[in-house]
């Protein structure tokens, strides 16, 4: 069974929805059996590459809010990270283009290292507040993983995973994602948000039941409810 999650970096939604779906993967008696798949989704493309700026003050301005009003909704989102053992510092973030993020996301799954990519940039931006905007210190970052560092630079700079971003983010559309976290399962089941791992176990199971229904024989002698067979 796949599980696909569309998200980005720097949505700190989507950290706390890897952690319930690995809460709900903890408890699915099939786990083992399940293929996790990170999928590209930008929460705003707009930002030019390689420019970086405050987030606060960003957002505020953003949704129409006083400065003060968006560090005390971001007080809120840390408190419900804490929750799933996530240290956020939100006032301190920075906001960027993830392009090239998504981009490392793609090579290191070539090499089995996607899912440790991915925690580790989501780690790095909001518990280190290291940059994840740019070759350098994305290049840092892969070798951590376990990357090769050339290979990562050279992916990087010549944008040889640029198109499977932009396929990632179209598809994101056409399923009808509005927003992330966005959870499918074998592009049958979604739910979107940071949903609750009771919600996203029960999503697991059914989709598991329907792809793997129970087989049966012709019945045999036995018992019923009220008599047996002799």
């Amino acid at each position: 069974m796949q599980v696909e999650v569309w998200s980005d970096v720097v949505c700190p939604w989507c950290y706390i929805g890897k952690r319930k779906l690995e809460a709900a993967l903890s408890r699915f008696a099939h786990a083992d059996q399940v293929e996790v798949v990170w999928r590209s989704f930008q929460l705003d493309p707009s930002i030019p590459e390689g420019h970086t700026e405050p987030t606060l003050p960003a957002l505020a301005a953003k949704y129409g809010r006083s400065v003060t009003e968006m560090a005390q909704m971001q007080r809120r989102v840390e408190e419900v990270a804490a929750g799933e053992g996530l240290r956020y510092h939100l006032a301190e973030g920075v906001s960027g283009n993830t392009l090239l993020a998504h981009q490392l996301i793609h090579l290191a799954a070539g090499h089995d290292l996607g899912g440790a990519m991915k925690e580790r940039l989501l780690h790095a931006h909001f518990e280190e507040q290291r940059s994840v905007f740019e070759v350098d210190p994305l290049v840092s970052l892969a070798l951590e993983v376990g990357l090769d560092a050339d290979e990562a630079r050279a992916a990087l700079t010549d944008g040889r995973h640029l198109a499977a971003v932009h396929e990632d983010i179209a598809t994101a559309r056409a399923l009808g994602a509005t927003g992330v976290p966005f959870f499918v399962v074998d592009r049958t089941y979604g739910a979107s948000g940071a949903q609750p791992a009771e919600v996203l176990l029960e999503l697991l199971e059914r989709a598991w039941a329907e792809s793997h229904p129970l087989l049966t024989v012709p019945a045999a002698e036995g018992c019923t409810d009220d008599s047996c067979s002799v």
